[in-house]
């Protein structure tokens, strides 16, 4: 198992970034890699509160972690602090006993200086039969989705 770390700074306040960490509708919009689409099963935004996502590949050439061409996963969260960090736990649902392993997500949240916020990113516990450059590029373009989200609101 590996831990991904990645950072980004967003020309948003740390409200609006925190809310559509928290938000269904907009979770199925960023933290979608791209040449996929995402789908939430279920959300409850709150400590202790369940999720179940499920990210699709758009050609039929990507293969999945959960079924032919789409990863499922789902987990809960374990800590909220509004505005300022989101820890979830979850898991891939699959038939490899190497993918169904517990992962931590954490996103913190600071002022950025001159404005903004800092958002980091980090992934533990990711399973080894993910390639390292696979998740941190889906990091990368969650994260890219994300400051797109809530820069446009």
């Amino acid at each position: 198992m590996y831990v991904t770390r990645l950072s980004r700074h967003v020309n948003a306040p740390r409200a609006a970034v925190y809310r559509a960490l928290l938000d269904a509708d907009s979770v199925a919009r960023w933290r979608v890699p791209e040449g996929m689409h995402g789908q939430v099963h279920e959300f409850d935004a709150r400590e202790g509160g369940t999720f179940r996502v499920s990210l699709t590949y758009d050609a039929p050439t990507g293969t999945g972690k959960s079924a032919a061409h789409t990863d499922t996963y789902g987990g809960r969260f374990v800590t909220l602090v509004p505005d300022e960090l989101v820890v979830e736990e979850f898991a891939f649902e699959s038939a490899d006993p190497a993918l169904r392993s517990p992962m931590t997500m954490t996103t913190a949240l600071s002022d950025a200086e001159g404005g903004g916020t800092d958002v980091v990113l980090e992934h533990a516990g990711v399973p080894d039969v993910v390639p390292e450059a696979d998740n941190e590029t889906g990091m990368r373009m969650a994260l890219d989705n994300l400051a797109a989200l809530v820069e446009a609101r």
